[in-house]
């Protein structure tokens, strides 16, 4: 299932980068997986078999108006092709295009305690500097970290919390025994 949501978001975003509509798609598609997240109801007329393909489109030009017709055209598809269920897949893989298009790196620091904003501003220059893309900076407080911070770069995770620490020691206090 995971290659169909690839194969869809990345036809979703060609099209809509010949169209010069990636924002656009990307906010609307947005707002209808959160749409479709928030109400059961809405998951259950759109995800069930229960429910016809007219029906289905009937429901969509309802409840959407104004929105791009390359974006339409695609939920019209999927409901035609019995694949609405994919919709949260498609959003996360139109996202990653999306990201990688703008050259934006996704970074969240976690810390114990709350960190100044000019700190954390200063991890996010640096780590623009190192890799020469624009930072989507988030900062978070788990007190389950102890001390240190945790920063996530992307997929990598650099993990320097007085946890992870405690962590290592134990395992090699474990292994010596």
């Amino acid at each position: 299932m995971e290659e169909i949501a690839t194969v869809w978001a990345r036809a979703l975003f060609e099209v809509a980068s010949e169209q010069g509509k990636l924002d656009e798609v990307r906010e609307q598609l947005g707002q209808f997986a959160d749409a479709l997240a928030e109400d059961q109801q809405l998951q259950v007329y759109f995800f069930s078999p229960y429910f016809s393909t007219a029906e289905k489109k009937e429901g969509l030009h309802k409840a959407i108006t104004g929105a791009e017709p390359i974006f339409m055209s695609t939920l019209e598809a999927l409901v035609e092709k019995h694949r609405m269920p994919a919709v949260f897949r498609i959003r996360r893989g139109y996202d990653v295009l999306w990201e990688k298009e703008n050259k934006l790196l996704p970074v969240r620091i976690t810390s114990a305690v709350e960190l100044d904003a000019q700190t954390v501003s200063d991890i996010g220059d640096r780590i623009a500097e190192q890799t020469g893309q624009t930072v989507d900076l988030t900062s978070a407080i788990d007190p389950d970290l102890l001390g240190g911070i945790q920063v996530r770069v992307g997929n990598t995770i650099l993990d320097a919390s007085v946890r992870h620490r405690l962590e290592q020691i134990r395992r090699e206090v474990t292994r010596a025994a």
